[in-house]
């Protein structure tokens, strides 16, 4: 069969064939009467072969040596090209998300291109000094915030976590949308990462986005919110407010928040019903977190809630109330 033929029935090109033939791998070994190279039976199930391999990913060279040497290892072969080609999926995925993150900025020149690539690459140094100053020196603007969001998410070291952050701050609320996915990531790092952003931005809508995240999974993310929420000044964070407080988590801030939001607003009744239920099967510890956030509450009802805890089970609540009272001014009984 000549080199046409074979190239029809195979679906190879004649060039592949010729190379083929020029590297050693598959030379024709018949003749023809008019003394052409001709394909013999033998060289047809060479290149059945040939194929065979090769759509497993073997390289030329590894084909060559599969098929002239009986003893070698097939299962040696495999494994070393199924190691090639693992490397390749992490270095394609690597280029679809350097690609992706070009992408996301929207670039409207080859400049613009350039510039997130080089930002890209100093973000991605395997030194943690030199991403911090990459991400300290350069001039961030909007199209950098989701190459910016992106290493911040994934970096392990808070020094330079806390540049990239700041990094973020110069960019404004164009971070806000990546920022606000990241609260709801898998993983307690990125969710961490994202709220400390948020905070650093501090614009409003930066805030209003901490605050809708009161419902989150993450506690640390919750109770942020839950502050934030009530530093906005909305009545139904008093719950929550109260519930840190027994908890004891973020309570100091709590507490602050909470009298804050009672001062400016009719809350003091709700405040005062709130924190005496949560009293109810509290702890020691508790019982004085929440007789002191009474303290912070003016009128009548909070006045009345501490002296009822005058003679408390637990001395330390008790003494409380008791110093709490004597700096309050009396009021009157109607």
């Amino acid at each position: 069969m000549l080199i046409g033929e074979v190239a029809r029935q195979s679906g190879l090109s004649t060039r592949m064939l010729r190379h083929y033939d020029r590297v050693g791998l598959l030379t024709p070994t018949g003749r023809t009467t008019g003394n052409y190279r001709e394909y013999t039976e033998a060289d047809i199930q060479r290149l059945l072969h040939i194929e065979a391999l090769r759509s497993l990913g073997l390289t030329l060279a590894q084909v060559a040596e599969v098929l002239d040497d009986a003893s070698f290892d097939p299962a040696a072969v495999i494994a070393e090209v199924i190691a090639q080609a693992e490397e390749n999926i992490v270095r394609t995925r690597e280029l679809v998300a350097r690609l992706e993150a070009v992408h996301d900025t929207q670039p409207r020149s080859w400049a613009d291109v350039l510039h997130t690539v080089g930002l890209l690459r100093a973000l991605e140094s395997p030194t943690p000094s030199q991403r911090q100053r990459s991400a300290l020196t350069g001039a961030a603007t909007d199209q950098d915030a989701a190459v910016l969001v992106a290493a911040l998410l994934r970096e392990p070291h808070a020094d330079a976590a806390g540049a990239l952050q700041w990094a973020l701050s110069r960019t404004g609320d164009a971070a806000l949308p990546a920022l606000v996915e990241a609260l709801d990531a898998p993983d307690e790092l990125p969710r961490r990462r994202a709220l400390d952003a948020l905070e650093k931005i501090g614009s409003p809508a930066a805030r209003e986005a901490i605050a809708a995240a009161v419902d989150s999974g993450d506690p640390r993310v919750r109770a942020r919110a839950t502050l934030t929420r009530g530093q906005l000044g909305d009545a139904a964070a008093l719950p929550g407010l109260v519930g840190l407080i027994r908890g004891g988590t973020e309570d100091v801030a709590a507490a602050d928040v909470l009298a804050r939001l009672v001062r400016d607003s009719d809350l003091a009744g709700p405040a005062v019903e709130a924190l005496v239920a949560a009293l109810h099967d509290a702890d020691a510890h508790a019982r004085r977190r929440l007789a002191a956030a009474l303290g912070e509450v003016s009128g009548p009802e909070a006045a009345d809630a501490l002296a009822s805890l005058l003679d408390d089970d637990d001395p330390g609540t008790a003494l409380t109330a008791r110093a709490l009272l004597s700096r309050r001014p009396p009021h009157r009984m109607d």
